[in-house]
């Protein structure tokens, strides 16, 4: 084995090389069209929905995650809020903030 490549290995070693960097850049852009594509958008999703969730006021009409519509009658801390179900009044079921899918301000309506 000799330090010096001839011209032939010289070749073949810099054809190994530069076959495997564009490999790399081509895995490279693959991830990053991959992060633009799919947890770009789900994080401004969690975004949103962080902020609606935020500004919940007492008498905003919501949508539950089971489906189920109420209104806000209390937010006794940052997790939970307590939503009254129907029109007898007497459903008031608390629930996590989270629970929540959608919500229509007292304003709107």
């Amino acid at each position: 084995m000799g330090i010096l490549l001839t011209g032939e290995e010289a070749a073949q070693a810099g054809g190994t090389m530069g076959s495997l960097l564009s490999m790399v850049i081509i895995y490279g852009l693959f991830f990053l069209v991959i992060w633009f594509v799919l947890f770009r958008p789900q994080k401004k999703e969690q975004k949103k929905v962080q902020a609606m969730l935020s500004a919940l006021e007492i008498g905003d009409s919501v949508l539950t995650t089971s489906g189920f519509y109420g209104v806000v009658i209390d937010i006794p801390d940052d997790t939970t809020v307590i939503v009254e179900f129907g029109s007898n009044r007497n459903c008031r079921i608390p629930m996590e903030k989270s629970a929540i899918s959608r919500v229509q301000k007292a304003a709107e309506q």
